[in-house]
């Protein structure tokens, strides 16, 4: 038998490496066909809180929380709910109806957490403040780039909503990002740039003591040289604030509404002026429906901490999501109410009866009344009930959320009065007219 030569060796080597080859092709293909999709592999428990790790490029170390309801949607909108200062992602899960409207609605909640010792997010330094110059707000954007990956999110349908830091936030999200938010609210915030700082500090005291003023187009121009020259579209912003903030002074609500009409180029002159509850003012920029492009809600006599239940259905309402979802909140066909009070000096209580007399089962509701004048709850149960006085809405508890056709959940709350102990003359059940018995 000859001794094979180098040249020979190589032939039958090359020839043995193509065979290899040419049999795994067929077994490569078939894993690849049969491997499940990402969504499948990376996708959370619903119905409950749970941090996500590896997110992505995540400069300032934030944490990500995660709520995805059972009745999720096909591409489900997205809603980044932004805590305030010394707060968390969990304590914003917790301290807001966010997750509960996502059960509703069927979309996805992504609560950010900060890390860092103040537990404020980064509104103030210069990486914060422009396009993926990087900390929190790359970091936010990382999160909702693994959700739109992981569960095929409507990109058109994201959206930004915090509360003190988190308002802050949201107005730094909105300059930094148009292009990703459809929308935005921010409950007690400043404008885009206003808390900026160039020493490392977290805190900006002209801006949070309201002396921080500019003319429009400065404030755009703040927001607009965070993405240069970007034309595209600019998300809608609600602001809410109240006249007694001694955090961020009420001077700041102003300058808010002075950038985003700029920002959005409607006029400054309010297109709608309306009171939707005692003791608020609501003015509406651009156009005079719920979708205006800026919409600013004004809170008498009420402070740095107005976050209340029931504000977040109104930003909802704002996104526009209030009819989306697997199980939108149904306008039953029929309803009846059954009222009655007890009262004493200065005091009542009320027992209200709701009965769903239509045929479509009710998941989430939210009963709508008006008190008589001089009435104020002072607490209640089997609902949440906001605003105290005047146009008060009651909002389904947990466990009283659903209601069959025929079924019927009884509430109820104390209330002060200054005589007149009567029970509302009309009641409206999702927007639906009920009858009273």
């Amino acid at each position: 038998m000859p001794t094979p030569t180098p040249t020979s060796t190589g032939r039958v080597l090359r020839t043995a490496l193509l065979t290899l080859v040419a049999a795994l092709v067929p077994l490569l293909a078939a894993v690849t066909l049969t491997a499940p999709p990402a969504a499948a592999r990376t996708a959370v428990p619903t119905a409950t809180l749970t941090e996500v790790t590896g997110f992505g490029t995540n400069p300032s170390n934030l944490q990500m929380y995660l709520y995805v309801p059972d009745s999720v949607t096909a591409h489900p909108a997205v809603v980044v709910a932004v805590h305030y200062c010394t707060g968390s992602g969990p304590a914003m899960y917790n301290g807001t109806e966010w997750a509960q409207l996502a059960d509703t609605y069927g979309f996805v909640v992504i609560y950010p957490s900060v890390t860092r010792a103040s537990k404020c997010f980064d509104v103030s330094s210069p990486q914060a403040l422009r396009r993926d110059g990087g900390s929190d707000p790359v970091g936010i954007k990382s999160m909702i780039d693994w959700v739109t990956r992981t569960y095929s999110a409507d990109t058109s349908r994201i959206y930004a909503t915090g509360i003190s830091s988190g308002a802050m936030m949201t107005n730094v999200l909105l300059g930094d990002y148009p292009d990703v938010f459809a929308a935005g609210a921010a409950f007690s915030g400043v404008p885009f740039g206003c808390f900026a700082t160039t020493d490392g500090s977290e805190w900006n005291s002209a801006c949070a003591n309201g002396t921080v003023t500019h003319t429009p187009q400065e404030w755009g121009d703040l927001a607009r040289a965070a993405y240069p020259g970007y034309t595209g579209h600019r998300p809608r912003m609600q602001l809410w604030h109240g006249t007694e903030d001694a955090t961020l002074r009420y001077p700041d609500f102003g300058e808010e509404i002075k950038q985003w009409t700029d920002v959005l180029g409607v006029g400054r002159t309010p297109a709608a002026t309306d009171s939707p509850a005692s003791g608020w003012t609501r003015t509406r920029y651009g156009s005079t429906g719920d979708q205006a492009p800026v919409e600013a809600i004004s809170l008498q006599g009420v402070g740095h901490n107005l976050y209340s239940h029931g504000m977040a259905f109104r930003a909802l309402t704002f996104f526009g999501l209030d009819s989306s979802g697997p199980a939108p909140q149904p306008r039953p066909g029929a309803c009846r109410v059954t009222a009655t009070t007890d009262a004493w000096n200065t005091g009542m209580t009320a027992s209200v009866t709701i009965t769903n007399t239509g045929t479509t089962t009710i998941n989430g509701w939210q009963l709508a009344f008006t008190l008589p004048a001089g009435q104020a709850v002072t607490n209640g149960w089997g609902a949440t009930y906001t605003p105290a006085t005047g146009a008060v809405t009651a909002t389904n508890a947990s466990y009283d959320a659903t209601l069959a056709p025929n079924a019927s959940v009884t509430i109820g709350y104390q209330a002060s009065h200054t005589g007149n102990s009567a029970a509302p003359g009309a009641y409206t059940l999702n927007g639906t007219s009920c009858t009273g018995s």
